[in-house]
């Protein structure tokens, strides 16, 4: 088994396969907004191997468009694109039928499509180095043994100690190296016309990224915010106008089709019984012999590896408004490039006002994990006042002379004027822990003891919970407030201290 070397020429004389269709190599102008994964929590991170967000992408076209019927071919689409979704305006008679093209030029394409039509058989003796070209036509599939019908009969591609390459007088006119999308159209004069095609893709992304630089009074802190873009297409959308929404979009959505592809053909030395082949089209007239070797093409297919290191670009997202949703775009055309991400600022906040403590949800007599807590407003008054979109948060703090790690969370969509509660990571150095003192059938006496390892203070909150029928009383080490429909327990707690709370669940009347 081994794979084989396929060639392609274009030769004056060939004939023509089929109509000659309009094409479009790339657009003029190309915009591209991107939507976050409807199903991801807007403070979870995308996940990079498997993009499930979209974008809408717009894109300006100047196509010569012949007089009656023609085919118009959009090349270099993206490859994720929904044909549904494809809008074209401009075209002076509308658009009869639109096709996202499913097969990418790639030998095993080639090959496919070339079946029962002539093609060029090149052999080489490996004893001698003896080139003999001879005339055949593809009797065979691209799975399994590669059978050719020449002068001789039916034979097997490189069996018997040739090595065989196969070469193609052209590619088939609807085979295109990059993704298209095409329409059948019906104009009445012939004329220049500025098409505009929009379609919905998936295998596109974003998320907010947050940086806190914690400083050294405890009380404030610099944070920094970029916008991560990711696409997974195989397309890339050069000098783009870009843009990211935030909010939900009420949309169903269609099954993610198979993106176009083409693939290596593999051919074996080896032929096993299979069904009966349909009987191939009429023979063309076979094209002259090939020129010499080189003057040949050869057919790469090739991947582009996924860029992991991101860009960083030196300008800052401008917010505007979008009904119920928030639109960030970016102020100059950027490059959304395939399989790669990009980041773009979007804030830089000095001094913003930041509460560190310590939370403990609370279930009567039931404590679950401490989680350290970062606490603000998002008003101008305290440093921030914009539109905060969802995304994972890293916190850093000051230890002498380095910075280090100190917690990672998420940040969810936040509005102006709204409270913001980062949630970190479980703490180690401060635990909690609840009893039950005593009980009767009118009430549950509790006393909940928390103790901090820490050679500093901190700041510790606890909310507690009961059926709604229940109300919590405070007894001892401390007073109880009322918050979304919780009571609340906060208290300082110094370097190396342990307080305790007695409170008890009364059962109403």
């Amino acid at each position: 088994m081994r794979r084989v070397s396929f060639l392609a020429l274009v030769l004056c004389s060939a004939p023509v396969l089929g109509q000659d269709p309009i094409t479009s190599a790339a657009p003029d102008r190309v915009s591209v907004s991107v939507y976050r994964a409807p199903d991801r929590g807007s403070d979870e991170a995308m996940d990079l191997d498997w993009l499930e967000g979209y974008a809408l992408v717009t894109e300006t076209r100047t196509v010569e468009i012949p007089a009656g019927k023609a085919t118009i071919r959009f090349e270099g689409v993206a490859a994720g694109l929904f044909p549904e979704s494809a809008i074209v305006t401009g075209l002076p008679a509308g658009v009869r039928e639109k096709n996202l093209d499913a097969d990418l030029l790639s030998p095993r394409s080639l090959y496919a499509r070339m079946y029962g039509r002539p093609i060029i058989l090149r052999r080489i003796v490996p004893a001698t180095g003896v080139v003999r070209e001879e005339r055949a036509i593809i009797r065979s599939g691209p799975d399994g043994a590669a059978i050719l019908q020449t002068s001789q009969g039916f034979e097997a591609v490189n069996c018997g100690g040739l090595e065989d390459d196969l070469l193609y007088p052209e590619a088939p006119k609807d085979l295109s190296a990059r993704p298209t999308l095409s329409v059948e159209t019906d104009s009445p004069v012939a004329q220049k016309a500025t098409l505009s095609l929009s379609y919905l893709a998936w295998g596109f992304d974003w998320q907010s990224n947050y940086v806190i630089h914690m400083n050294p009074d405890g009380r404030t802190a610099d944070l920094s915010a970029w916008v991560t873009l990711a696409s997974s297409d195989s397309t890339s959308f050069a000098d783009a106008e870009t843009a990211v929404i935030a909010g939900e979009v009420n949309r169903e959505d269609s099954d993610q089709g198979v993106k176009p592809a083409g693939g290596e053909l593999v051919l074996q030395c080896a032929v096993s019984p299979v069904a009966p082949v349909p009987v191939p089209p009429p023979a063309l007239a076979m094209p002259a012999p090939a020129p010499p070797a080189m003057e040949m093409a050869d057919i790469v297919v090739t991947a582009q590896r996924r860029n992991d290191a991101v860009m960083n670009a030196p300008v800052t997202v401008q917010q505007e408004g979008l009904g119920d949703l928030k639109l960030y775009r970016v102020p100059v055309p950027v490059t959304v490039a395939a399989n790669a991400q990009k980041q773009v600022a979007l804030a830089q906040k000095v001094g913003v006002k930041m509460e560190a403590l310590y939370r403990a949800e609370v279930w009567e007599d039931n404590v679950n994990e401490v989680r350290q807590i970062l606490r603000t407003r998002n008003r101008k008054e305290d440093g921030l006042g914009l539109p905060l979109p969802g995304g994972p948060l890293t916190v850093f703090e000051a230890h002498g002379d380095a910075v280090l790690l100190s917690g990672e969370g998420g940040l969810p969509d936040r509005a102006v004027g709204e409270d913001v509660e980062i949630l970190l990571s479980e703490a180690t150095q401060v635990t909690a822990s609840a009893e039950e003192i005593k009980a009767d059938e009118r009430s549950m006496t509790v006393r909940l003891t928390v103790r901090n390892a820490r050679p500093v203070p901190v700041r510790f909150e606890a909310r507690i919970a009961s059926n709604s029928a229940n109300g919590v009383k405070a007894i001892s080490g401390g007073r109880l407030s009322r918050k979304d429909g919780r009571s609340i327990w906060a208290t300082d707690i110094g370097p190396m201290a342990t307080v305790s709370l007695v409170y008890a669940i009364v059962k109403s009347d």
